[in-house]
């Protein structure tokens, strides 16, 4: 079964970091520990690109193949994976919109903490993720 997660774009420390992985339709962390998240993304698992002060911002599934580069002059600092069906919203999901979507499910009591570089969810919590995006932010 496909794990889900929500990928933050990394935009309050580096803004360039969202738009590479925007442009190059990948996910990415940086540096020791969270650069080892990315690794443990197998394929056809699905990402949520979240942008700080936005939402999700873009969508994919995740190819299961970790790359590394170089990340601000310091030598494989950036774990990435490359997406497939990689689709950017016309419109992000604001952080607020995911979590009363998963409320609906699992009650109001359920909250995310946003400010991580990765979240896993479960999987019936991200395919109504999924469906609203579907919904309501791709045109």
């Amino acid at each position: 079964m496909a794990k889900v997660y929500l990928i933050n774009t990394n935009k309050n420390n580096n803004p360039d970091c969202e738009d590479e992985m925007l442009q190059n339709q990948k996910c990415s962390a940086y540096y020791t520990p969270w650069k080892y998240y990315i690794d443990t993304i197998e394929a056809n698992d699905v990402v949520f690109l979240y942008s700080s002060g936005e939402g999700i911002i873009a969508r994919g599934l995740a190819t299961g193949i970790v790359e590394v580069n170089d990340y601000e002059g310091n030598e494989n600092e950036e774990h990435y994976m490359n997406l497939n069906r990689f689709e950017l919203l016309n419109s992000p999901l604001p952080a607020r919109e995911v979590t009363a979507i998963i409320r609906e499910i699992a009650g109001d009591d359920f909250d995310i903490q946003w400010n991580q570089t990765m979240i896993l969810l479960a999987e019936h919590f991200g395919r109504k993720v999924w469906q609203q995006i579907t919904r309501y932010c791709i045109h």
